[in-house]
């Protein structure tokens, strides 16, 4: 049963590490394609255009500063990084368990902080985006932020396992 619950952990844990690897892979390639949004919630943009009322409100909370808006994507680009860089150490870690070649703490302890990684950029966007009323006009990004910090709590959840 061992073998089996280490040979699970790897998977998920390659799994997620190969999804935010790919992302990651893309933000570095194409920058303008998530910076673009990444820019227009911190500015408030599509609140300001469809929600004027509701804009008003809180429009003091508007970050259209260029540079702390590029600041921030490149933030999230150092996060990623690092937890795609323990995401997969904990992947490995966790295969070479399942041969015998490392105590299987060694891997679970690097995929757990990998997985706690993960869960963190995208509850970290959940918690930035409420901050900038983003569910008013990104609804899609909003529900993919939620669908991968769940993604992420499975996967901690099943690195608990031994």
């Amino acid at each position: 049963m061992e073998i089996a619950v280490l040979v699970a952990q790897s998977v998920a844990t390659g799994l997620i590490a190969c999804w935010l690897t790919l992302g990651l892979r893309d933000n570095l390639l194409y920058p303008s394609v998530n910076e673009t949004y990444t820019a227009q919630v911190l500015a408030m943009t599509r609140l300001r255009a469809e929600y004027p009322d509701e804009f008003a409100a809180v429009a003091h909370r508007a970050i259209t500063d260029r540079k702390i808006q590029l600041l921030a994507f490149r933030s999230v680009l150092i996060a990623e990084f690092l937890t795609c860089v323990l995401l997969w150490l904990g992947a490995l870690g966790l295969l070479l368990a399942t041969a015998g070649f490392v105590a299987p703490d060694s891997g679970r302890i690097l995929a757990m902080l990998g997985a706690v990684g993960f869960t963190t950029v995208w509850a970290g966007f959940l918690i930035v985006g409420n901050h900038f009323c983003y569910w008013f006009c990104h609804e899609a990004a909003q529900n993919t932020h939620y669908q991968m910090t769940l993604w992420g709590l499975a996967t901690v959840i099943l690195i608990c396992q031994t």
